[in-house]
């Protein structure tokens, strides 16, 4: 009994889990995104002006983990924007909340189920580098997944080719084209004093850095952290394509 529960656990998102809820989604509505926005804390917003807009709560959805942190509405929204067709998730999960890394990360593989090929990530993280200020904006370039040197990653166990390859290649994680497209429009629009690129580093939460590991985590080269798992679960996420 024990080997089986331990078992359920390990396979807790199984291909067939993915393909069960992709299939879901896919009878249920007319969009077929190429590009996912992960909205993070308090930018829910980034979804409520799109056109030909169809919602569908998490709960609603077999297989999907829900939302249990303020400010993260637990919807995923598909609609278009300027004839692109999207889809959006309003709020995401962490570890902290007690999920699996399976299940923090069990979107993302639905994503590429649909057919998604571009996924930008948001979140609100704290600044380490001295030279930031509150409210800046940072294009992620590279990430530590701090969690990761500890065995906690989501790519861990069995491998399914069908999500691909056992052991992929993080050295062009961030897509430099995407990224130099949001430099060049920032520069046009006069907003390059508040957006900066760096490196963000994950750690497990809940709890707030001390003074001590924010400082560590600085000298190890991070330019912020937060407690998202989707920045850093696997290659081509933030401002990404494929």
């Amino acid at each position: 009994i024990h080997l089986k529960e331990a078992n359920r656990h390990r396979n807790c998102c199984s291909f067939d889990d993915c393909k069960l809820t992709t299939e879901w989604l896919l009878s249920r509505t007319r969009h077929r995104p190429k590009i996912a926005i992960v909205c993070g804390s308090g930018l829910g917003l980034l979804a409520d002006n799109v056109s030909n807009k169809q919602t569908f709560r998490y709960e609603d959805i077999p297989n999907f983990p829900v939302s249990t942190v303020p400010g993260h509405e637990g919807c995923l929204v598909f609609g278009q924007i300027k004839g692109k067709s999207c889809v959006f998730m309003q709020g995401r999960f962490h570890l902290y909340e007690g999920y699996s890394l399976c299940k923090v990360t069990f979107p993302m593989r639905i994503f590429k189920l649909m057919g998604v090929e571009t996924i930008v990530v948001t979140n609100a993280s704290g600044g380490l580098c001295q030279d930031f200020k509150v409210g800046d904006i940072m294009v992620i370039k590279d990430h530590i997944n701090l969690p990761g040197f500890a065995g906690q990653h989501p790519l861990c166990g069995p491998n399914d080719e069908r999500f691909g390859i056992r052991f992929p290649c993080m050295s062009d994680a961030y897509s430099k084209d995407l990224r130099k497209l949001v430099l060049d429009i920032t520069a046009e629009l006069g907003y390059s004093n508040f957006v900066r690129e760096g490196v963000y580093c994950m750690v497990s939460g809940p709890n707030f850095e001390t003074i001590a590991e924010a400082r560590m985590l600085h000298i190890l080269g991070s330019d912020s952290v937060g407690m998202d798992y989707h920045n850093t679960r696997r290659k081509k996420f933030f401002f990404t394509k494929q």
